[in-house]
């Protein structure tokens, strides 16, 4: 999304350089001013002086980033004629939402800077209801990674029960089943190879512990090197990169701050997820009149397109325009 992106190409560590990047010709700020934030305290190069400082979740979190935003227009206020948009894809769907309520709230009760907020815009999101997860199943079933029998047999015996927690016994050996297939892809990008995953997390204790084991000098945390087709490629030029002086130096990270920079280390964040749905606040934004953008990928089996469709739908809104493909150079690059 930012102006710069990495050079896939193989990369050498003993050569004493960093990762080479290049300009972004897609990048969202060609559109727009664009304000990356770490958080939740802990993330990227974010810290606090106070350890206590770390004990957050998904509400304080929402707040934090609102305080930062009135502080930064404050300091910013050239920029306070700009229409404001707050962003984010995945998890960011419970946060959001949120973040964009609480402004408008301040704009309400006449609180200063005033955000020119009109709206927000999600990808993928995930909104803490069951539907996200419980979606998984019917896409899966679409795209043809799970059987009809598979499929019929959850749909006949797991009705109505928790997605990772199921009550009967055939529910519970045909969602193992399920679970078995969907480790088989890569279920952020079901076309993409299935690789090292770069982002461990308390469920993912082999990885961790794989990881753990690589432990070499200063840093804690390197990844796997993946292969260069990998799209966790990436991921692993970022790890090097974030990590060097000189990039720490040219970002301006003050110095002890942070030891290392990770891309997701959940393990060593107090989190709480204290926001159960993210749909009232959908709904609470957009009937004041904002506007909301809603975009999923559709090989996305993390957070299905299909879950999203049908939340949004519970919002009620009138059809103004049917369903229809959008164009990219007179190709068909997706539907609205």
């Amino acid at each position: 999304m930012g102006p710069l992106r990495f050079v896939i190409e193989p990369y050498d560590g003993a050569s004493g350089t960093v990762p080479r990047l290049h300009y972004h010709p897609y990048s969202w700020i060609k559109a727009a001013s664009v304000l990356f934030v770490d958080s939740p305290v802990g993330a990227g190069f974010s810290f606090s002086r106070d350890p206590r400082g770390y004990g957050v979740g998904e509400v304080s979190s929402s707040l934090q980033l609102k305080t930062f935003l009135t502080k930064w227009f404050t300091e910013h206020p050239d920029f306070l004629s700009n229409h404001f948009y707050v962003g984010g894809d995945s998890y960011a769907g419970k946060i959001v939402p949120n973040v964009a309520q609480k402004i408008s709230e301040d704009i309400e009760a006449g609180l200063k800077p005033t955000i020119n907020l009109k709206g927000y815009l999600v990808g993928n999101p995930i909104t803490g209801e069951a539907i996200d997860m419980d979606s998984r199943v019917p896409y899966l079933h679409g795209v043809g990674v799970i059987s009809d029998q598979l499929y019929e047999t959850i749909m006949e015996h797991c009705h109505g029960e928790p997605y990772d927690n199921p009550k009967n016994v055939i529910c519970a050996q045909a969602m193992d089943r399920f679970k078995a297939l969907l480790e088989e892809i890569y279920d952020s990008q079901i076309l993409y190879k299935k690789c090292n995953y770069l982002s461990p997390t308390p469920n993912d204790e082999t990885t961790y512990g794989r990881i753990l084991q690589q432990e070499t000098g200063a840093l804690k945390h390197p990844p796997p090197q993946p292969q260069v087709d990998c799209h966790g490629y990436i991921t692993y030029l970022a790890y090097v990169w974030a990590n060097n002086n000189i990039t720490r130096e040219n970002l301006g990270i003050k110095a002890g701050s942070m030891g290392e920079w990770v891309r997701c280390h959940e393990k060593d964040l107090p989190f709480t997820h204290d926001i159960e749905s993210s749909i009232k606040y959908h709904r609470n934004i957009t009937s004041k009149g904002y506007r909301a953008l809603v975009y999923s990928g559709d090989h996305d089996a993390v957070v299905p397109f299909l879950g999203t469709q049908s939340w949004v739908r519970s919002l009620n809104f009138p059809i103004m325009d049917e369903w229809r493909a959008w164009h990219l150079d007179g190709q068909s690059a997706g539907s609205h």
